[in-house]
């Protein structure tokens, strides 16, 4: 009983550990968005964007599924005791990361040109698409290695290589964009362009971040796997003196990893596809709905400049706890535990609903003063699509997570095939929207808030058949809802009053959003949704504990 209790601690404090760096890295991608979307906006913010969905797109294909299945296949090998076999899956992983990533690297930068003029009508984006394209070599080296470690359990690796790859991204970002916005400025002067040139130069300059974010990074990650690898030599000696297990052969685990990828690969490209389909579809069909290109690159960059960015920072919690939860699944799906598992899944899904709730319904309540606050808007739009789009935190977040737990269990397909019919109902939706009601910008944030609630919906009845979990309502969406309610209506009473006595938007956001954090902590451990255990296997969770009975909350 008590190896369970600790198996579980570790799976929260590993995965708290990730969602912390997330979170963090997240507030550093956001913050650096500030002075970015100041220097080349709304319309370099199109362009930046553009570049970012293909180059994403790519990464997916190319590699984004290679550091799961790394972190699934090293997990279910370590809980059996085969290590030198573990790192065999590391070293087979390598190599596919350096043949796809270079394979990808080359499509997108020869490709550029075609991808941003012929299939997304935004030809300026051309620049910023090149500067990315040598970041997918560096990103899937950097993937495998972060799972390799996530594998073995610790969390540690990667999320500190998350944070120190955020802060030079940005730091270089918006170095970069200022520099490259005013070079920009002076050639398109000499054309007579000079707005339009400043932005795409300025959205080049931005994304050159990203790759030196990542090569820092990488950098990094080598630095600690150099560390590891004696004690990691010695294991693998020992294991070969005890003659213990059989050597896999790379081709073996070729086609393992092939077997591994390509479910996880199809599940998430098209889960991720949804954002290139809207991103055509919106811009040819504004274009032939009469609107100008100016004003529908000026929509999109909203969108994917602000809205995007805010929605994505608690989304990123569930995207940590997910790829948190496969490793931990897979080993204990590997020994057989179904209690464990159940065990699991249940922690990891009260854990992100606890964050999902409050964030959303603290988007809905300060959606124009956080938009004030952070880009100085006040316009109706970006207020109405916070306001519209909040509750996409929720379905994204669940739907992200039971990506993982299915993934985790050995139900890679499902995901593959719930993707496809939310897509597809997705684009009927959004053309309904948009063709219909002429609902322009607005449709495609009311369609990804449908897409991800349909992904809820059926990996829902996914995870509840293959693992037999029962889910409890009350605990996981009752109370935190209730919670996240009480504190709502708290922070809207202290903005508006607080604005009636001196009007500066900056101070009354922060102070009620801190006041917010607050009460929703006393909400949701004063109503019950923890127990003394529960609280207590958080990290710091016994300081939180005694803080709680010191106030009489448990």
């Amino acid at each position: 009983m008590s190896g369970k209790k600790s198996s579980s601690t570790n799976f929260l404090v590993q995965g708290s550990i990730l969602a912390i760096a997330s979170i963090i890295s997240r507030i550093i991608g956001l913050l650096y968005r500030v002075p970015l979307e100041a220097i080349i906006g709304d319309v370099g913010n199109d362009y930046y964007s553009c570049a970012f969905e293909i180059y994403s797109m790519m990464l997916l294909i190319s590699s984004y599924s290679l550091p799961l299945a790394v972190s699934k296949m090293v997990s279910a090998r370590v809980a059996v005791g085969q290590k030198r076999n573990a790192h065999r899956v590391f070293k087979c992983a390598l190599g596919i990361a350096a043949v796809t990533g270079t394979a990808g690297c080359l499509i997108v930068f020869f490709g550029a040109e075609f991808l941003t003029t012929t299939v997304f009508k935004t030809p300026m984006s051309f620049f910023a698409l090149r500067v990315l394209a040598p970041t997918l070599i560096i990103v899937a080296v950097l993937g495998v290695i972060r799972g390799f470690f996530q594998g073995l359990g610790t969390m540690m690796p990667s999320a500190v290589s998350q944070i120190l790859e955020q802060i030079f991204n940005a730091v270089v970002s918006v170095v970069a964009a200022f520099i490259l916005f005013g070079y920009g400025l002076r050639i398109g002067g000499v054309l007579g362009q000079a707005d339009t040139y400043a932005a795409a130069y300025g959205a080049a300059g931005g994304t050159l971040g990203t790759g030196i974010g990542a090569v820092v990074a990488l950098v990094f990650v080598i630095f600690i796997f150099m560390l590891y690898r004696p004690s990691m030599k010695r294991a693998e000696r020992r294991e070969v003196k005890m003659n213990k297990t059989r050597k896999e052969s790379y081709s073996d685990i070729l086609r393992i990893l092939i077997l591994t990828i390509v479910p996880v690969l199809l599940s998430t490209t098209i889960y991720n596809l949804s954002s290139i389909v809207d991103q055509g579809i919106f811009k040819n069909m504004a274009l032939s709905q009469g609107y100008e290109a100016l004003a529908v690159s000026e929509m999109w960059g909203i969108f994917t400049g602000k809205y995007k960015v805010l929605i994505n920072v608690p989304i990123s919690i569930a995207s940590a706890m997910a790829a948190s939860c496969v490793p931990s699944l897979a080993a204990a799906y590997a020994n057989r535990d179904k209690a464990e598992v159940r065990n699991k899944i249940s922690s990891a899904m009260h854990f992100v609903m606890v964050i999902a709730f409050p964030c959303m319904i603290g988007y809905i309540v300060l959606a124009s003063p956080i938009m004030q606050l952070l880009f100085r808007d006040a316009r109706e739009m970006p207020e109405y699509m916070m306001i519209l789009g909040a509750v996409s935190i929720v379905f994204y977040s669940i739907s992200t997570l039971s990506n993982g737990i299915l993934q985790g269990i050995n139900r890679m397909i499902i995901p593959v095939r719930n993707a496809i019919i939310a897509l597809v109902l997705h684009i009927v939706f959004l053309l309904v929207l948009m063709k219909v009601f002429d609902l322009h910008i607005y449709a495609v944030v009311i369609a990804t808030a449908f897409f991800a609630l349909l992904m809820c919906i059926l990996n829902g009845i996914a995870v509840q058949k293959y693992s037999r979990y029962k889910l409890n309502v009350v605990k996981t969406f009752i109370k935190p809802a209730i919670a996240s309610v009480i504190m709502g209506v708290i922070v809207w009473v202290v903005y508006h009053l607080g604005m009636k006595v001196i009007e500066v938007n900056a101070i009354w956001t922060i102070i009620s959003i801190l006041i917010g954090i607050i009460v929703y902590a006393v909400a949701i451990i004063a109503i019950k949704d923890f127990t003394e255990d529960e609280l207590r296997n958080f990290p710091k969770g016994a300081t939180l504990l005694r803080i709680a009975k010191k106030f009489h909350l448990m």
